[in-house]
């Protein structure tokens, strides 16, 4: 194992690994922590079976100190190739019971405290889905934008493998996710900061870079616009987009940190599979 200059633990982050493809696979088979007592934080979509998602947990919670997950879209897929058929809010618990197995940190758990370099701070991992109000312009309901995108041939595959079974739409388990993690986040003690970890940024502006800006339907909502705000955010980690990049929105860190498609990651200057060090930042080694 090989550790960092100072031998500082550190928060480590990463997203959409995609591990179907053999090349993301072999990235998270060569993935260590710098330290013994680093974290890592996985942002979603790690595969779209359950098999895939517990051999690729289970690998990366044998090398961390601790784990903590957050679903992406893949894994709430119901995919014609996974042998677990369950949809919704089923599915999603049968990961969660899974993660607990593994010892790996879900949304359903308690908040866990980074108290490393840079801490303390409140690791939250959510689960909040989208809700379709990052509508494309010129149009003012769901059902515009899905016109709008099925002209453009642009259309999440979520829409025909993303049941939200019981709730009556995706819409409906996104409100509830947010309404109960908004609960949830208030009963943080008001001096600690906190790094929210979604599938999805908590704030639009990410979207501005999008080749395709009707596809941002999927992205997020509209519900969350103020949490960074309201949270006292040190840094809110993220994927999904396939753009990896750091932005600063009103004086907040977003970290977009997802590996991606091999034929997206093999066009790109830096090495695939980095760990994005969320703390300690610069500012906050000792």
């Amino acid at each position: 194992m090989t550790s960092t200059a100072d031998g500082a633990a550190q928060l480590l982050a990463i997203s959409d690994l995609h591990i179907g493809y053999p090349e993301n696979r072999a990235l998270v088979e060569d993935m260590r922590p710098g330290t013994d007592d680093d974290w890592l934080l996985v942002a979603g979509d790690v595969a779209e079976t359950v098999a895939d998602i517990r051999w690729a947990l289970k690998t990366l919670a044998g090398r961390f100190r601790k784990v903590v997950w957050v679903p992406g879209n893949h894994e709430l897929w119901s995919h014609p190739s996974d042998a677990v058929t369950l949809r919704g809010v089923d599915r999603y618990e049968y990961l969660v019971e899974m993660c607990r197995e593994l010892g790996v940190t879900t949304p359903e758990d308690p908040y866990p405290v980074w108290e490393g370099p840079g801490g303390p701070v409140a690791v939250a991992p959510l689960f909040l889905l989208y809700d379709y109000s990052f509508l494309p312009a010129g149009c003012t309901t769901k059902e515009q934008g899905l016109e709008y995108a099925q002209g453009t041939g642009i259309v999440c595959t979520d829409e025909y493998l993303l049941h939200p079974d019981p709730y009556p739409s995706r819409e409906d388990w996104c409100r509830a996710r947010v309404a109960a993690t908004e609960r949830r986040l208030a009963e943080l003690p008001g001096d600690l900061p906190v790094i929210p970890v979604n599938h999805y940024p908590l704030h639009r502006h990410p979207m501005d870079v999008l080749w395709h800006p009707e596809f941002a339907m999927w992205c997020g909502t509209d519900l969350t616009a103020d949490w960074h705000r309201r949270f006292r955010v040190h840094t809110m980690v993220y994927g999904h987009l396939h753009i990896p990049r750091s932005t600063v929105h009103e004086g907040v860190r977003f970290e977009e940190v997802s590996v991606g498609y091999p034929r997206e990651w093999s066009k790109r200057s830096r090495p695939p599979g980095r760990l994005r060090r969320i703390l300690p930042g610069e500012d906050e080694q000792r």
